[in-house]
């Protein structure tokens, strides 16, 4: 199933095989190939417009909502109490070899990340720092995972994977339970169910009166998709969204909100762990430096583009159609210049000293797949972090991103990303 705009059924192009059946399904739109998305407004089954942004809620209270209490809500009025580990904690990652606990002493392990100030470098913004996180203060996380019961586009997965992701978030990094807020839409109580306004009160809850060294986790998994942008800050020319349990009559939550809410307020040194493992999801949280599988910044491919419009205007020629050709010539010069211009103001406006690091399942122009895997229904992306991960925690964040595409290598065409809100040094040890 694609984790994309949850429609009919056969959603987000052919099945891919492998782990047997069921055969996993993309977390995408149904019926429509990537250069057709997003589906035009009369597709969504004639519910009400879906705003580009929504308004923003009050940390506690607002809406007219009791309290949830804290059992039920993973300490939502809480202030977590500090914790007295480093990263990860020590005794509580068993796939940790002895000489490796702590990070000292060990051999081969990339280098931990500096405690200091560090320049933004060439590209950034000028007279600006950011602060590397060394995720040893408090920790909180915000966990959802939607499988869409009684809709179109129903998926398997994605409660499994916050289940899953729990579980390791617990176990291995010291996340306790009432410190986690966890919405799945297969929960009794209205204030847990995955819904437009919860999800967007827990954000606020998450990213309210961090400090620095704190380590904070966003995991989504469930429908996600695109639609048009119109503050010009995609060169595509499209946002990325997410998709509540109750988007039909709430709307989606766009690409731009979730930054605002979940980046901007962050100081340098509060460490933000967002994963999403849902479709067109490359850019889901606007973060401007994007990694390769070789650890550099992936920088408009003008070169490219410039390629495939030369091509255009080269086979206008051959035609005699020379005003097919001096419009491609014009069309060329605008869509390289926009495209440009788009990644500058980008690096200016959302650049930020807080350490925010972003993995997604796929490119923005790709689906998501939600898999059967060892008999459990999960999202490809959720399974193969963690399985990457458990196998060798000492990596760092290029070692990680090629783990995680290895996991997935020969069984999806998804491409998981890295991105982060600031310069990022690749070989550092990745830690959480």
């Amino acid at each position: 199933m694609s984790y994309g705009y949850p429609g009919g059924g056969g959603y987000g192009g052919q099945p891919h095989q492998g782990y047997g059946p069921p055969p996993p399904q993309n977390y995408g739109s149904p019926g429509y190939p990537p250069q057709q998305y997003p589906p035009p407004q009369q597709q969504y089954g004639g519910y009400p417009p879906q705003p580009s942004h929504s308004p923003q809620p009050p940390y506690n209270g607002g809406y007219g909502q009791p309290t949830p209490p804290p059992q039920q809500y993973g300490g939502y009025q809480q202030t977590p109490p500090p914790q007295q580990y480093g990263y990860p904690p020590p005794q509580q990652n068993p796939m940790l070899p002895p000489a490796n606990q702590g990070y000292a002493g060990g051999h081969g392990a990339p280098p931990p990340p500096p405690t200091q100030a560090q320049g933004f470098g060439p590209g950034a913004p000028a007279g600006y720092s950011f602060q590397y996180s060394a995720c040893n203060g408090r920790r909180k996380a915000l966990l959802i995972g939607i499988n869409y019961f009684g809709q179109r586009g129903q998926l398997r997965g994605c409660i499994n994977d916050v289940k899953n992701m729990s579980t390791y978030l617990n176990g291995h990094f010291g996340y306790k339970r009432e410190d986690m807020v966890i919405l799945t839409d297969d929960q009794q109580n209205p204030m847990s169910q995955p819904t437009k306004q919860n999800i967007l009160r827990a954000m606020h809850w998450l990213v309210k009166d961090a400090h620095p060294n704190d380590s904070l986790f966003f995991h989504y998994s469930g429908h996600g998709g695109q639609t048009p942008d119109l503050d010009g800050d995609e060169d595509d020319g499209y946002d990325e969204v997410i998709y509540p349990v109750d988007f039909r009559t709430a709307g989606h939550i766009v690409d731009d909100e979730m930054h605002r809410i979940m980046v901007n307020p962050l100081l340098p040194g509060v460490r933000l762990t967002a994963i999403f493992d849902s479709c067109h999801s490359g850019s889901a949280l606007d973060l401007p430096y994007l990694y390769s599988t070789q650890g550099v910044v992936k920088e408009p491919n003008l070169a490219k583009e410039a390629g495939q419009g030369l091509l255009g205007i080269v086979s206008s020629y051959a035609r005699n159609d020379m005003g097919g050709a001096l419009k491609g010539v014009s069309g060329l010069f605008k869509k390289i210049t926009t495209g440009d211009e788009v990644y500058q103001k980008n690096l200016r406006t959302k650049t930020s000293p807080a350490d925010v690091i972003m993995w997604s399942g796929s490119k923005d122009s790709q689906t998501s797949a939600d898999a059967s895997i060892g008999g459990e229904a999960t999202g490809a992306m959720s399974w193969a972090f963690i399985n990457a991960l458990k196998k060798n925690p000492n990596q760092s964040y290029v070692q990680l991103l090629n783990s995680i595409r290895d996991e997935l290598q020969g069984k999806y065409d998804q491409k998981p990303q890295l991105s982060c809100s600031h310069p990022l040094n690749t070989d550092l040890l990745y830690v959480m």
